[in-house]
């Protein structure tokens, strides 16, 4: 070596102390969701949070249908339903100035009002129900440590870097101050909006932070009397001198009808809100309007409103899930739900290529896939906030006015005038509005992807009949999630969606489709991969006597879909064709980015930026 080099040689990195396949940082819903799904598909994985245990308060708490089917898929369905409200107990969303006073407008939500209870029942096995994170981890928790998770709790992640081959993470456990040193071969950053795999592996953002701030404030108290005989999930209450989203406070059920949060707004410039115990149960006395009503206030947390979506959800051998990847106000509902479903559609990409089932390149559609649906719904949720405006100027309310004066303005609106009458007009297009923001079927359910994991048939996307964000739109091209219908079983009704997941793929045929079933299992057999065959037709387990699944399935009898594991369609053909076996082994080497037989073009890992 040249003396006056004063580059020290290169020193080999020291021994890790442990080694695992997947390294997970972060517990929350995301994290625990992705824990438990690793560990059912067989995955040596490690999930590490620097807190103590799962959540100790309510924060997020809508849960669609989409994440239950999640959840159904888990074997964990009834748990969670179990311990959760149900969605019949979700429906009234109330305008009010206080919850003594009388209620000013109503929307029904989640498909409970009967224009749209239908549409839910149709798309789904599985009903929404409204579960706050702090009820939801521990059944998550259990799941994942059921299925042999290895989940460490008080474990800070301190650094990570990455390489070619993988990343080398030290973690420090917070009860001892002792560090470890990890090595993985991919690493899932769960670990939220101030992620540190995101920080320290350089994925970047659009968008901006810190756009509004908010408080929490968790409480006890009775509102049986004002609130069970119009059970909802949230409660609006909009009074003078505010024209905040979310009016002078929301209140968000936890537990009918005796536990809360109250959600208001604050002005950061003007310092922060007196968090003091006597002046938050003033505030929530001022809403409740009974000061009867006994409250104790629980737990309290200030927050900020972020629009920021990761500009790529993969650097290398690191992934962002959960709000990592995606920082959204809660309009919609649609945080921890996007959350667990990005967990939903990686959990079994890992899996695959770390088991030799895939190549390398599966793992790409992660981002193709996943990052189109967390800016859609940061764009949701942040249409849905400003479309709350309209509503405290229909009602009269402006910031700096006086209580009088925010009151002779509501009691403007009933006037028998013109002018009113046209204010209870745009009252009415405000509340409707709101449909977009708590009916969202089509946001809540309709993910279509495109990415190298699907096989396009060269056919286009359906024309929406509806209103796309309001309504759900079935279809079984590919890309798009399977169109749920009942099927007559043996010993009872199935959905199409049981039939697939579980972490195998699915073919699904029927009348005259024996030969992809046949096809099916050559494949299987060959490329050691778990594929499921269903014929549906009669003489079959499964029966469509309703004839729904034939509306749906847009196929002939004897045509086939491909189902990914996560229950999205990879491939179809309308019609058996002339070479089943050729052309159903084409579609499962392209959507897991395995060469064609005799083909030996290199897929072992490689780093991505």
């Amino acid at each position: 070596m040249d003396p006056m080099d004063s580059t020290p040689p290169a020193q080999p990195a020291p021994e890790p102390d442990l080694e695992t396949d997947v390294l997970v940082v972060g517990a929350g819903p995301a994290g625990l969701a992705m824990a438990a799904l690793l560990a059912q598909h067989g995955v040596d994985a490690v999930t590490v949070t620097k807190y103590a245990g799962t959540a100790h308060s309510p924060r997020a708490h809508i849960t669609n249908q989409r994440t239950v089917e999640v959840f159904r898929d888990l074997g964990i369905e009834h748990q969670v339903l179990e311990v959760a409200t149900p969605n019949a107990l979700m429906g009234h969303n109330i305008w009010a100035t206080s919850f003594a006073e009388q209620e000013i407008a109503r929307l029904l939500t989640w498909g409970s009002g009967p224009e749209r209870h239908g549409d839910y029942e149709l798309a789904s096995p599985s009903s929404m129900c409204n579960i706050p994170q702090h009820v939801l981890e521990p059944v998550l928790l259990d799941a994942a440590r059921a299925r042999g998770a290895d989940l460490r709790f008080s474990t800070e992640l301190v650094q990570v870097q990455q390489d070619a081959d993988g990343v080398t993470a030290t973690v420090r456990h917070r009860d001892d101050g002792a560090e470890q040193r990890i090595r993985a071969r991919y690493l899932v950053g769960a670990d939220g909006g101030r992620s540190t795999v995101a920080d320290q592996l350089g994925f970047t953002f659009t968008g901006e932070a810190g756009l509004d701030a908010a408080a929490n404030v968790w409480l006890e108290a009775d509102l049986t009397a004002y609130t069970a005989h119009r059970p909802g999930t949230l409660y609006w209450m909009c009074q003078p001198g505010n024209d905040y989203w979310v009016g002078s406070g929301t209140w968000i059920c936890v537990k009918p009808w005796t536990e809360w949060v109250l959600l208001f707004m604050y002005d950061p410039a003007e310092g922060e809100p007196d968090m003091s115990p006597e002046s938050l149960v003033a505030r929530a006395q001022q809403t409740i309007g009974d000061p009867k009503v006994d409250i104790r206030i629980k737990a309290t947390s200030l927050w900020q409103i972020n629009r920021q979506v990761a500009r790529a959800y993969r650097r290398g051998r690191a992934f962002l899930v959960g709000d990592a990847a995606h920082r959204h106000p809660p309009a919609n509902g649609l945080g921890t739900n996007t959350s667990i479903q990005d967990s939903f559609n990686l959990a079994w990409k890992l899996a695959y290529v770390l088991q030799g089932r895939a190549g390398e390149d599966l793992l790409d559609s992660y981002d193709a896939e996943r990052r189109p649906v967390g800016e859609q719904v940061v764009d949701r949720a942040m249409r849905s906030v400003a479309d709350m405006l309209p509503i405290s100027k229909a009602l009269g309310f402006a910031p700096g006015q006086t209580r009088e004066e925010g009151l002779a303005a509501l009691s403007g609106l009933y006037d028998a005038t013109p002018e009113a009458a046209e204010r209870r007009r745009a009252l009415d297009d405000a509340i409707q509005l709101q449909n977009y923001q708590f009916n969202a079927h089509g946001v809540e359910l309709d993910q279509r992807y495109t990415s190298g994991a699907v096989l396009d048939d060269g056919t286009s996307w359906p024309e929406p009949q509806r209103d796309p964000e309001l309504y759900h739109h079935p279809t079984t091209h590919p890309g798009a999630r399977l169109p749920h219908a009942w099927l007559t079983g043996e010993d009872a009704d199935v959905s199409t969606i049981d039939l697939t997941g579980h972490g195998a793929f699915t073919v699904l045929t029927g009348v005259g489709g024996t030969r992809w079933v046949e096809a099916a299992e050559k494949i299987g057999a060959e490329l050691g991969l778990p594929i499921t065959t269903h014929v549906i037709a009669h003489g079959q387990t499964h029966v469509d006597t309703s004839g729904r699944w034939r509306a749906l399935r847009e196929i002939a009898d004897d045509g086939v879909l491909l189902v990914r594991p996560d229950h999205h369609v990879a491939w179809r053909a309308s019609a058996m064709t002339d070479n089943p076996l050729t052309d159903l082994e084409h579609a499962v080497r392209h959507t897991l980015s395995l060469a064609a037989p005799g083909d030996h073009t290199e897929t072992t890992p490689r780093t991505r930026n």
